[in-house]
């Protein structure tokens, strides 16, 4: 198959026995992360009954992930990738042995303890999330790079999907203690995958280079590129102040009272919504106006949330997250396909390294944020506000960012025009 054909084919990118080794790494990883972060809150809110203990929860996973993010970038291009993917992928399954057994006491749990195998958690994440979209790039072929994404974002989507919505039911078949050793499964199905993709070779930068001088040259090439850093931004400030993930217990014990099998499908219906745009992305990528796309499905995103924040009625509030979750996954593929193409090799995971800090700081920090105002003005009021303000950040970065607004991309070659 030529390279042209293979483009333009639905299945172009599954044709490569190490992509769907790389599908399969993520979505085991993905089944189990996901399925991790609904335990872990749920059993948190459970025990406390304190929106502030869920904002803990985010706080204590970002602040490693964000300090080390950038020094993961900086290894992540002198290092090899696959290795620090193992390594990483390793303590994963040595963080959910950990929460096992931290939840296994018959009298009590320790929530120190819960909260520190988070914070590993946050430790690994702040090298291999670097890692992993680098060497998705050395895996992927180029003239492969949306067609790949698509299906990579798809395969992450569906296992959010599945791991939050079955996690509930095991949840209250088997207890956390259960929970969590489905999930160390997973994370080690997803470290043998990693395993059996074969080494590539790696582009090395200037090896004379300090470690604050290689992290400085990222950040700077990433800052002279408008479209990339108002992209990251705008995702930023629209997650930080409009995610409702972290509240969701919340929303599943005291507003809509469904219990851990609601909790779970709340969780899993973004997830849902943004894999079937994710699909479909297989035959219509939203990239040739990419700015354009970015812009409105935020504004979306943020609608959605609103109407999420005064819904008293499940299916309406399973509805209103589906939809932000369709809004989210054209966000998703903008922007991972943007890193990948506006991005020299040389520089891919110091680059990366700064979009991931971007996605820990609006994920966790805003789960902080989210957990900490709700605990002093309440859940609702918490939730709709922060839709009310990604739509003001959507209509001032739309005004703002020109380059961003105007970027587009040719589908044939997937250059810049």
């Amino acid at each position: 198959m030529d390279q042209d054909s293979s483009n333009t084919s639905v299945l172009g990118a599954l044709r490569i026995r190490d992509i769907r080794l790389l599908l399969g790494a993520t979505g085991f990883f993905t089944l189990a992360s996901r399925a991790l972060s609904v335990v872990i809150a749920f059993q948190i809110y459970r025990i406390t009954k304190s929106p502030l203990s869920l904002g803990w929860l985010g706080l204590i996973e970002a602040i490693p992930a964000i300090s080390l993010a950038s020094f993961g970038g900086h290894i992540a291009d002198r290092v090899n990738r696959r290795k620090i993917l193992l390594v990483t992928r390793a303590a994963s399954v040595v963080t959910a042995i950990g929460l096992a057994l931290f939840s296994s006491g018959e009298h009590s749990v320790s929530i120190i303890g819960l909260y520190a195998m988070v914070f590993l958690a946050g430790v690994a994440r702040g090298f291999a999330d670097p890692a992993s979209t680098a060497f998705e790039a050395q895996v992927v072929p180029k003239h492969l790079t949306v067609n790949a994404s698509s299906w990579i974002s798809s395969v992450w989507l569906s296992c959010s999907v599945i791991g939050p919505a079955a996690i509930g039911f095991i949840f209250d078949g088997v207890g956390a203690t259960g929970s969590y050793v489905v999930i160390t499964v997973c994370f080690l199905i997803s470290a043998i995958l990693t395993f059996f993709i074969p080494p590539r070779v790696q582009a090395v930068p200037d090896q004379q280079e300090s470690v604050f001088k290689s992290i400085r040259i990222g950040w700077r090439f990433l800052f002279k590129t408008q479209p990339l850093w108002t992209a990251m931004a705008l995702d930023l400030f629209a997650v930080f102040f409009g995610g409702a993930i972290i509240l969701l217990p919340v929303y599943a014990s005291d507003i809509l009272h469904v219990g851990a099998k609601g909790l779970g499908l709340l969780n899993a219906a973004p997830s849902l919504g943004a894999m079937l745009i994710m699909l479909n992305a297989t035959r219509k990528p939203p990239i040739e106006r990419a700015g354009r796309n970015l812009l409105w499905s935020i504004a979306g995103f943020g609608i959605s949330i609103l109407i999420f924040a005064f819904s008293r009625n499940f299916i309406l509030s399973l509805a209103a997250l589906f939809f932000s979750g369709v809004c989210d996954g054209i966000n998703m593929i903008i922007r991972r396909s943007m890193v990948r193409l506006l991005s020299p090799d040389v520089l891919r995971a110091r680059i990366a390294a700064a979009n991931w800090m971007f996605i820990s700081a609006s994920n966790e920090l805003g789960a902080f944020e989210s957990g900490m105002v709700a605990a002093w003005i309440g859940t609702v009021p918490c939730v709709a506000a922060g839709g009310a303000v990604t739509l003001l950040i959507v209509a001032l970065i739309g005004v703002l960012a020109k380059e961003l607004r105007g970027l587009r991309f040719d589908l044939r070659t997937l250059e810049r025009r």
